[in-house]
């Protein structure tokens, strides 16, 4: 296990991670705030490709264990740059005028499973074997605004039912959301695959379907401080052009499906993984990796009408301030072809 497994294994907060690339030492030095996953595979790509180099930079990754602290680091000014999913609180954050979207990181999208819902052995036997069934039940999550909310507030919209179709129990982090699904003091918890899958393979708790089978959406983004695009548009330009290359090498390796519509792959995605196994944590194998390997476009582009659909939930939900407007969180000129311009 490496230095940087073995700390976030051992649950420290926040980790910065100098580790060598191609030319390292030689650029300007950046710093980006991310979480230790699969998701976050274009920054991890690119800088051991040497990327950044070409674009005269010099690249420290500092890790956090949520998506908010990645957010207020870069408000802060404690970094440069950041990806993460977007939640209420980084709405709000973004909504005080510190932070532009400035591109994409995954999605939920139709093939690629990535987020599962998943069940107690006491709720499977009682005849919770579809999401179609989590009408009357109870749901595990972080805290309320978190990417969880969000989701299982969209399938609730999905199906037509209440707003409080679902009971919500805020656990506080993922280590008790498993704790308690598998204790069955919950009916049920939202987790990607790289989690749920074991989960589900030892028979502790059962996957019933995933998100994108029934709400795909923007999962989260690439960020920079609104200070940056004004002061430093020159650097953005460089690392979004390094971010590019290393999810267009992602999207090669990892983005396959078969004639069937199923995953797949290939050789391709040999080198990817190798790489991921550095960053991606606690104790990564090839399976984790594949397991947890959402999808990324190729160009970082996001889908600009789901951003907007997500913080009119939130508006509406009395989460995000009602003043925060959408246009005004995401900068659109550093990556073109982005998609759903119009509303």
């Amino acid at each position: 296990m490496t230095i940087v497994r073995r700390l976030i294994a051992a649950g420290i907060g926040a980790i910065t991670v100098a580790m060598a690339g191609a030319g390292a030492g030689a650029g300007q030095l950046i710093t980006v705030a991310a979480l230790p996953f699969v998701s976050s595979a274009p920054l991890f790509i690119a800088k051991e490709r040497g990327y950044y180099a070409d674009e005269g930079l010099e690249v420290e990754i500092r890790f956090f264990r949520a998506a908010q602290p990645v957010a207020v680091a870069i408000a802060s000014g404690d970094a440069d740059f950041g990806v993460t999913a977007f939640t209420a609180e980084f709405f709000n954050l973004a909504g005080k005028g510190a932070l532009k979207v400035i591109g994409a990181q995954s999605r939920e999208e139709p093939g690629f499973d990535f987020s599962g819902y998943v069940v107690s052995n006491r709720a499977l036997t009682d005849g919770f074997t579809s999401p179609a069934n989590f009408r009357g039940r109870t749901l595990g999550i972080t805290t309320a605004g978190s990417s969880f909310h969000y989701m299982i507030g969209q399938l609730i919209d999905h199906f037509g039912w209440p707003e409080d179709a679902v009971t919500l129990r805020p656990l506080q982090s993922v280590p008790n959301m498993i704790s308690a699904v598998t204790a069955g003091e919950v009916d049920a918890i939202i987790l990607p695959a790289h989690i749920v899958n074991p989960l589900n393979a030892s028979g502790a708790a059962h996957v019933i379907g995933w998100v994108h089978q029934y709400t795909p959406y923007q999962l989260g983004g690439l960020f920079t401080s609104t200070r940056n695009i004004e002061t430093r548009r020159s650097l953005v330009q460089r690392f979004v052009r390094a971010y590019q290359r290393g999810a267009s090498d992602y999207h090669n390796a990892m983005n396959r499906l078969d004639s069937q519509g199923n995953r797949m792959f290939g050789e391709s995605a040999g080198p990817i993984i190798e790489i991921l196994m550095e960053y991606v944590g606690p104790d990564p194998t090839p399976q984790k990796i594949k397991d947890g390997a959402p999808y990324i476009d190729p160009l970082g582009r996001l889908d600009v009408r789901d951003v907007h659909r997500q913080l009119a939930w939130y508006q509406r939900h009395g989460l995000v301030d009602p003043d925060v407007e959408a246009d005004e969180l995401i900068d659109l000129s550093f990556i073109q072809g982005h998609f759903n311009l119009s509303e």
